[in-house]
């Protein structure tokens, strides 16, 4: 009997030895912590389709939900059903009721702005800018409501700490993206300095919301990928040198701790970079398919990839620590499981 329960303990031991190697060079195990600040966000629903998460979204007890884009499905010309297709959404009876209890803000994606991989091109885009600002509940004397394009910023306050969020529109001005019609992939990246993503309002905008900024944190929301690039569908890669302005813009105006947060591919996954002259690493944590997602996906070149590409249905969650600055990312699923995490430390 001794000796079984000798080589059982040296199994366990060993068993323990190894789970406490993989937690060491694991940069993905959740430590845990108590938020001073919860950021809940997603993309990609589908309003004819299941909603599985705002219950199980809000056990998390979140202080804000922020739309990534696709919050319905509905390219067309037609603005009455594009009216209804938010009505229906609306309406959700779960989604109603997380209203209710946690804030809502968000950008829009190609979806809901009404044409698929849209951009400035897409004739009813003012239209559908209205209708968007109404499922929001956006007040008719919100500044919104009179600027071409959904971009805003707002800042939260919470135990003497701000976080600015930035919303981009990556629709309203974005120009024409090059066709790949010599591999696989659907897009290309443009000749270096042709085409823009912001257009020219919204980078003087989103410039000065970044300078005359004093907040300890910035969520910079775009729809579409900035890290990850080499996929060949919609992303900050195909306009290299809009990316390029951005971190330009990063490093001149002394912002501090900038995360950007993006939806649109239907998978779940987070990237970091370490850039030249950046004070910290720039983070592009993307949350997509909450009520679809990319069931098939096989793999794909990320070199600025933390962890696994998660392609179940999922959301992702922010919690801000302020008094170890931290910042723990969450990628969850159906009954709130984790499926990725990954905590920065920020100065």
């Amino acid at each position: 009997m001794n000796y079984f329960k000798s080589i059982l303990f040296l199994l366990l031991l060993i068993s323990s030895c190894n789970t406490n190697e993989k937690q060491k060079n694991n940069p993905l195990v959740l430590k845990e912590t108590n938020p001073d600040f919860v950021i809940a966000f997603g993309s990609c629903n589908n309003q004819t389709l299941s909603n599985p998460f705002w219950t199980e979204i809000k056990k998390n007890k979140p202080n804000l939900w922020i739309w990534g884009g696709d919050v319905i499905y509905t390219d067309t010309y037609d603005m009455a059903y594009m009216a209804e297709n938010y009505r229906i959404q609306k309406n959700n009876a779960d989604y109603a009721n997380f209203t209710k209890k946690v804030a809502v803000i968000g950008t829009w994606d190609d979806h809901d702005y009404g044409l698929n991989d849209g951009g400035f091109e897409y004739p009813k885009k003012a239209e559908a800018q209205q209708l968007f600002l109404d499922f929001l509940d956006v007040p008719q004397n919100d500044v919104r409501r009179n600027q071409k394009g959904v971009y805003f910023s707002k800042d939260y306050s919470v135990n003497n700490k701000t976080i600015k969020i930035i919303l981009l529109d990556t629709r309203y001005f974005r120009t024409a993206l090059t066709a790949d019609n010599e591999t696989e992939k659907r897009f290309k990246p443009n000749v270096y300095g042709e085409g823009t993503m912001l257009g020219e309002i919204q980078w003087e905008w989103l410039k000065n919301e970044l300078q005359n900024s004093k907040a300890a944190y910035h969520i910079i929301v775009s729809s579409i990928q900035f890290l990850s690039g080499e996929h060949g569908f919609e992303a900050w890669g195909n306009m290299p040198h809009e990316a390029d302005k951005l971190v330009k813009i990063l490093k001149l105006s002394g912002a501090k701790n900038t995360i950007i947060l993006s939806g649109d591919r239907h998978i779940s996954e987070i990237s970091k970079k370490e850039i030249e002259g950046l004070p910290y690493p720039l983070i592009d944590f993307t949350s997509s398919g909450l009520t679809h997602s990319y069931t098939d996906f096989k793999g794909e070149p990320n070199k600025y990839r933390l962890g696994n590409v998660v392609s179940k249905k999922s959301f992702g969650l922010l919690n801000f620590d302020f008094k170890t600055n931290a910042v723990t990312m969450e990628i969850r699923g159906e009954n709130n499981v984790i499926y990725e995490s990954y905590a920065q430390n920020y100065e």
